[in-house]
């Protein structure tokens, strides 16, 4: 005789079962640090950001007087899918957007600071702290 326990049969629940409890632990289980996290110091970064004065553009959590309003908020930036609209959100291409940014979108209103490989490194560290 076969059962059934609200429209499962016994034998399928238990694998049910296991998928929900799987699926529930990969929730609560924080995944780890992007590797944009581990190549750079994002202390460093926060401090350059005041240095170039990105902050007369832009506002950036948890930076001294960052609070312009010319360029869009850079809140919750890690957790953002794209850079300017156009490049997928990792470490080499906001590298890349910080170092030329007219590189990337010519004609941007996002000025050429003239920051350095390890300064760019660091700042984008930072700005991936920024879930």
């Amino acid at each position: 005789m076969n059962r059934t326990v609200v429209g499962w049969s016994r034998s399928t629940l238990p694998a049910v079962l296991a998928a929900v409890a799987t699926l529930a632990a990969c929730a609560r289980v924080p995944p780890p640090p992007p590797p944009e996290l581990r190549e750079g110091y994002p202390d460093r970064g926060a401090r350059l950001i005041q240095e170039y004065g990105c902050g007369s553009c832009h506002v950036v959590p948890g930076v001294r007087r960052a609070d312009g309003l010319v360029g869009p908020p850079l809140t919750r930036f890690g957790a953002r899918s794209y850079i300017a609209g156009a490049l997928p959100n990792n470490a080499e291409n906001l590298q890349r957007w910080i170092q030329d940014p007219q590189s990337v979108e010519p004609g941007t209103a996002m000025p050429d600071l003239g920051v350095t490989e390890t300064d760019a490194r660091d700042i984008a560290a930072y700005l991936f702290t920024l879930e």
